[in-house]
């Protein structure tokens, strides 16, 4: 990991002088902020004392290198952040043709970033290009290999440049003790990768395994792991579809990985109810394939709340709010665990399972109380 030098803060401009004019903070941050705003003076304020100035040049697209450069040096944490999340974002945009383009420098400033000491810093990063394609192959690798689980984890779950080779790689040699549980809840898991998570008596990862319905575990690992005895996961086995069932055939039939807007997914979502088709099928569909915004959209239609209700819960990590939207949209508890884990990521451990026979793990006034409070906070 990199050591980082005092923050220029230490050795502001002096008087805040630039160019014969002298200019008192909130001045300072406008201009920090403002796309408009001489190269050199950002570079100038990339220097400021105040930490306000630095975040607002850190997060302006119209950054020179040179401020770029300085700032992935700051001492205040925060403010590489920041600079790690704008450049991160801009991944999507560059490509070898814009080698002399005014971003040009946004890749080894980011690599260097990747490597800081802060996991703040390197989670930022993770957080943005957990899901992104166009991400440069080495720099997903290095964070799947990071020893943080806040770096490692989001990055291994839902990277789409991971390979199976990577994955076993990963599981082989885990970089920290959620590397199995990642693996194990990534969508469509082929059964060499099944096996080789069963294989490592790893037992969080093997309870994500089960509770990932979209993971194709061979009937002889099942019946392997089945041998076990171990109640938890007897559980999750009781709560995986059936190989025949319906939901299995609307799978092979489900359209490839998609990410509409939220928007789209909502009209999607609308069109779908007013069609009748909005089922327990369509949920668990999107969620297997990994649409996280047309899950949303699908369960904020059924229940009739807004999307940033169901958002809420999921950001929260809240089982029992989770729950409760199900309970509202009509739907079983059977769509309640893929939902937790598929979703919101909820490690296994904290998943909220069915009562006896599937019923609801939480009486009616309780969900009646959880569905209110989501509505009060999104206010």
């Amino acid at each position: 990991m990199s050591e980082h030098a005092p923050s220029p803060a230490a050795t502001p401009p002096p008087a805040n002088v630039y160019g014969g004019m002298q200019a008192d903070e909130i001045t300072r941050v406008r201009l920090g902020a403002s796309p408009e705003s001489p190269q050199d003076m950002l570079q100038w304020l990339a220097a400021d004392a105040a930490v306000t100035v630095r975040a607002a040049v850190a997060m302006n697209g119209a950054a020179p290198a040179e401020a770029d450069r300085l700032l992935a040096g700051d001492g205040d944490e925060r403010i590489r952040s920041m600079l790690a999340r704008k450049l991160a974002t801009l991944l999507p945009s560059l490509r070898a043709a814009d080698s002399d383009g005014p971003q040009h420098h946004a890749l080894p400033v980011l690599a260097a970033l990747v490597a800081d000491d802060a996991v703040r810093v390197r989670a930022t990063i993770s957080d943005v290009v957990k899901e992104m394609p166009e991400a440069p192959r080495n720099l997903i690798l290095r964070l799947a290999q990071d020893s943080a689980v806040p770096v490692s984890y989001p990055v291994i779950r839902l990277s789409p440049q991971l390979t199976a080779d990577d994955l076993l790689a990963l599981l082989a040699a885990p970089p920290n003790r959620a590397t199995g549980t990642a693996v194990a809840a990534r969508a469509g898991l082929t059964a060499t990768l099944c096996d080789a998570v069963a294989a490592s008596a790893d037992a969080a990862a093997i309870a994500a395994l089960l509770a990932n319905h979209s993971a194709a575990i061979r009937p002889a690992t099942l019946d392997a792991l089945s041998a076990a005895r171990r109640p938890d996961w007897q559980a999750l086995m009781a709560d995986r579809p059936s190989q025949s069932a319906s939901l299995s055939e609307f799978l092979v039939a489900a359209k490839p990985v998609r990410t509409p807007t939220m928007d789209e997914a909502m009209w999607e979502a609308r069109k779908l109810a007013n069609a009748g088709g909005l089922d327990e099928a369509a949920l668990l569909g999107a969620l297997e394939r990994g649409e996280t915004n047309m899950a949303t959209a699908l369960l904020a239609v059924a229940a009739d709340v807004s999307c940033t209700m169901v958002d809420r819960a999921v950001t929260l990590h809240n089982a029992k709010a989770l729950v409760s939207l199900v309970w509202r949209a009509g739907f079983s508890m059977h769509v309640a665990v893929p939902l937790q884990t598929l979703l919101a990521h909820t490690p296994p451990g904290s998943v909220m399972r069915g009562g006896p026979n599937g019923s609801f793990p939480l009486a009616k006034e309780e969900m009646c109380w959880q569905v209110t409070l989501l509505k009060n906070m999104v206010r």
